[in-house]
């Protein structure tokens, strides 16, 4: 939860890095909550409506893009890589790829590696 919650204080910084561990969390506790705010959608608002996941999904839409963009400094590439996915289906599926590679251990031109991995 730590890591979910360094993402959201970083909201709006799209500089510097994030390593694959921070990224991989972030991503997963936020389709968690995304799941069970849908799920929870349908008994309380009675389904006619996605209020509340759409407010949600509005609310970590700057720091999602943040993170994939901290993620994609960190394997040494531009954050313009987020374009792809623009491009239906490949796009999405070379991201998901690139986001996994290994992270670079060295300090690159995006800024110093981060903690714990030099």
């Amino acid at each position: 939860m730590n890591w979910y919650i360094a993402v959201l204080k970083k909201y709006a910084v799209f500089d510097g890095r994030a390593g694959r561990h921070e990224y991989c969390m972030f991503v997963a506790i936020n389709f968690l909550i995304s799941l069970l705010l849908g799920i929870l959608n349908g008994p309380v608002m009675g389904g006619d409506t996605p209020a509340i996941p759409a407010v949600y999904n509005l609310l970590v839409f700057l720091p999602a893009v943040g993170v994939n963009i901290r993620r994609l400094h960190d394997t040494n590439r531009s954050g313009w890589w987020l374009v792809l996915l623009f491009v239906p289906i490949i796009g999405g599926i070379v991201l998901i790829i690139l986001m996994m590679l290994p992270d670079d251990k060295e300090n690159n031109r995006f800024g110093d590696a981060p903690l714990g991995q030099v």
